[in-house]
């Protein structure tokens, strides 16, 4: 088997690489609408079932699965319907989405994180634009106050290119929710990789079993410096991404060509305005036939008409026959 050689260094970045690492892959499971505009139950079950069985983790009720859109009722469907998918093992990752309610945060990112945690799977706590006027110190007590008790929360960094709700903390702030003991990680979606690299570098220094989850769908290759991912992209294609992650573990020199490959359809996918690209992934699941329809949530940012010869390009690319 031909082996990756570290031929390059880029500022550095090089002396960070870590060749033959099992990365961990979480995919934010699309989920798939009928022509008519209703949920496909049928059709997420089986990409919830086809994530697991390539070996990635799903983590569902999250931007890529319209959780600004749905109902309170809609994301407990949606959890039933991923535990009962995934039966009594696996565990999945489920977002907390408070923006627009009112009341106390706490309270209400608690009761989220039950409903999640009930299912046994892991919560992540979506930003709120209430924390925009906060101060640093404020948001740490608040993570601290919402994940006591949890044998494990996940925080989020969401830049405000994907949501107006986002924000990307401080280093400050990073610092006092490394400290917290039930998180056990961030998913970082900043699309800067100098802002992850500094996530990572902080990382190392103080709690080296805190994980970074890049959410960067324009530089997937950030599992090369040590982030592993959670990316709404891995939902195009979970397989795909299993397979390149199993090439760098292995040291396979056809990583870099599967890389290339997932992040050539990154670009495409994610290119401004970078909401729609949920709309992308649902005719990119359509075209390989695993989806009842190419339609996104009614609400959500739509492509151009001919989105589906530029995603048949992207498959293609993949080895997909489309």
């Amino acid at each position: 088997m031909q082996q990756i050689v570290e031929a390059m260094s880029i500022s550095g970045w090089s002396g960070r690489r870590k060749l033959g690492r099992e990365i961990e892959g979480i995919a934010a499971c699309l989920l798939p609408y009928e022509e008519g505009g209703r949920i496909a139950e049928g059709a997420f079950r089986e990409s919830v079932a086809r994530t697991e069985a390539a070996g990635l983790g799903c983590a569902v009720n999250m931007d890529t699965g319209y959780a600004n859109y749905l109902t309170d009722r809609e994301r407990l469907e949606v959890l039933r319907w991923t535990r009962e998918t995934l039966g009594e093992g696996p565990r999945f990752v489920g977002g907390v989405f408070v923006e627009g309610l009112e009341g106390d945060l706490v309270d209400l990112y608690r009761r989220g994180a039950d409903q999640v945690a009930e299912k046994g799977g892991t919560p992540i706590l979506f930003q709120t634009t209430r924390f925009h006027d906060w101060e640093g110190e404020k948001i740490v007590e608040l993570y601290a106050e919402v994940c006591a008790g949890y044998d494990a929360v996940l925080g989020f960094e969401l830049g405000k290119v994907f949501a107006p709700n986002g924000m990307i903390y401080s280093e400050d702030v990073v610092r006092g929710l490394m400290g917290i003991e039930q998180l056990k990680g961030m998913k970082h979606s900043s699309l800067s990789r100098e802002e992850e690299l500094k996530r990572l570098a902080l990382r190392d220094e103080l709690r080296p079993d805190f994980k970074i989850y890049t959410g960067n769908d324009l530089g997937i290759d950030m599992v090369e410096y040590g982030s592993d991912y959670l990316l709404g992209l891995a939902a195009f294609c979970p397989e795909k991404f299993a397979e390149r992650d199993r090439m760098w573990k292995a040291g396979d020199v056809g990583y870099a060509e599967m890389n290339d490959a997932l992040q050539y359809l990154g670009n495409v996918g994610f290119r401004p305005a970078v909401p729609a690209y949920k709309h992308s992934c649902a005719v990119f699941q359509h075209l390989l036939g695993r989806i009842p329809s190419s339609e996104p949530h009614p609400m959500c940012p739509r492509r151009p008409e001919w989105e589906k010869e530029i995603m048949a390009d992207c498959a293609k690319r993949l080895s997909y026959e489309v």
